[in-house]
């Protein structure tokens, strides 16, 4: 047969169910492909093939039974190296973490295995996940599929690149101020962050209130089925939502005709957006207006989200330094020590302050969504920046938030947000359109999503090779 890595998960539980393909197989290809590719993008940090080729006889038994534990039931996943997953060492991206394995599954891990999905291993991130790009100390350079002299973004990079490779189909990532939408945007995937406490986590991210659990992968019918399982209740998270997850992939098809939608191409922000993705996002706008949407332009009037995220993220950082012992914090990122070292100057009131700032930016959205079913911004203002600096070289930026202005502020109003692809810059660079929605309005973000895949069918980099 033809390659199964380019198909989906309801096309490749199909000829499960025919016996056209088994998972054991499906696990081959993807294991073939690692094989090639793993040594020159580097997104895994561990692969544990003895025990998914375990797992995968099993779903083929079951299949065979025709007694599947559920759709996804043989479909490979990857899990994020800042999940736990029974039996492995949790690293974090750092030297100075424990390789002692994890004594269970994070709530997202334990789901997937429910399903009967096999975890083909875990994947990269940057130390701690503290930046938008996805180079560690422990791990080196992940590198961007498309282009292996740029970076993958990050933090969920290993996940996005190893799902623009087709290792795998299903990807989990997590995202506290853009780490699924980042790489989705610059590796040319699909991902969503969905609505805060949709998919329960544990144990609790320093993070708190800004971190999400989500799907990186292909196609947004993928993603669907992947949040359908994910997004279970689990009663170690009491900040979840404890009411039962939809199956998302119901009512995926259902279109925007009638939607009235807001572009957006700043964000009413000052930000120089590159032309090339200007142009594509304008484009991308336009075709739901051929999908039947009233699209306008119009910006949220959302405060200042920069001081807000400023403060939570470096004083998060100082947290995570203070609890690494003094003799081995010179193994640390650099940049993420100077975070550290900024947010031990954040003092407790200006934290709790810029915690309850959240709520003015929460409610200007809930006031702007009273107008517009969504929102569409450029994922990225730039295209993925060279690999190893955690700047564009000779931009004259400080931080990785000042070529990120999109994407922290729906972590701080906890809205669903999801990345689509929508085009290439000259060189070969993918280009990703934000899509935001209310909160808990992740199907009709899901749905957008769709309608504009089904419009402008995603780029695969096989193709692209051809």
């Amino acid at each position: 047969m033809n390659d199964p890595l380019v198909l989906t998960a309801r096309q490749l539980s199909g000829l499960f169910a025919k016996r056209a393909l088994s998972p054991v197989e499906l696990l081959d290809a993807v294991l073939a492909r690692i094989e090639r590719e793993e040594p020159k993008i580097n997104a895994f940090i561990l692969l544990d093939r003895d025990g998914a080729r375990e797992v995968a006889k099993a779903s083929e038994e079951r299949w065979r039974r025709r007694a599947p534990l559920s759709a996804a039931d043989g479909l490979v996943a990857t899990i994020k190296d800042n999940v736990l997953l029974a039996g492995f060492p949790i690293r974090r991206g750092s030297k100075t973490s424990s390789d002692a394995p994890a004594a269970e599954d994070a709530p997202a891990s334990a789901r997937l295995k429910e399903a009967g999905c096999v975890v083909v291993g875990k994947t990269t991130l940057p130390e701690f996940g503290w930046k938008g790009l996805c180079d560690s100390p422990l791990t080196g350079i992940t590198r961007n599929p498309w282009k292996l002299d740029r970076a993958t973004g990050g933090s969920s990079g290993g996940a996005a690149a190893a799902a623009a490779l087709g290792l795998g189909q299903l990807h989990l990532g997590t995202d506290a101020a853009g780490s699924v939408r980042i790489p989705a945007a610059f590796c040319g995937v699909f991902a969503i962050k969905p609505s805060f406490g949709r998919v329960p986590a544990y144990p609790a991210s320093p993070f708190s209130a800004l971190a999400h659990l989500g799907p990186i992968t292909r196609s947004v019918e993928d993603a669907a089925l992947m949040l359908s399982i994910i997004g279970r209740p689990d009663m170690r998270d009491f900040q979840a939502w404890n009411t039962p997850c939809p199956d998302y992939t119901i009512g995926l098809n259902q279109g925007v005709t009638g939607m009235r939608i807001a572009y957006s191409p700043r964000l009413g922000l000052n930000v120089n957006v590159d032309p090339e993705i200007a142009t594509a996002c304008e484009q991308a706008a336009q075709t739901f207006v051929e999908l039947g949407a009233r699209v306008e332009l119009a910006d949220p009037q959302m405060p200042n989200c920069r001081p807000i995220i400023d403060s939570l993220w470096k004083a998060v950082a100082a947290f995570i330094r203070d609890g690494i012992p003094a003799e081995t914090r010179a193994q640390c990122d650099p940049g993420f020590l100077r975070d550290a070292e900024t947010g031990a100057n954040v003092v407790t009131g200006r934290y709790i302050a810029a915690f309850a700032e959240r709520a003015n930016a929460a409610l200007a959205m809930a006031r702007f969504h009273e107008d517009h079913d969504l929102l569409l911004t450029p994922q990225m203002p730039v295209p993925a920046i060279v690999a190893g600096h955690d700047v564009p070289p000779d931009s004259g930026m400080t931080h990785w938030f000042d070529w990120s202005p999109f994407t922290y502020p729906f972590n701080i109003t906890q809205q669903p947000a999801a990345s689509v692809p929508c085009g290439f810059t000259r060189d070969g660079l993918p280009i990703g359109l934000q899509i935001v929605g209310p909160s808990h309005a992740d199907a009709r973000v899901l749905a957008a999503a769709r309608a504009f895949e089904n419009a402008r069918p995603f780029a695969r980099i096989e193709t692209a090779r051809a």
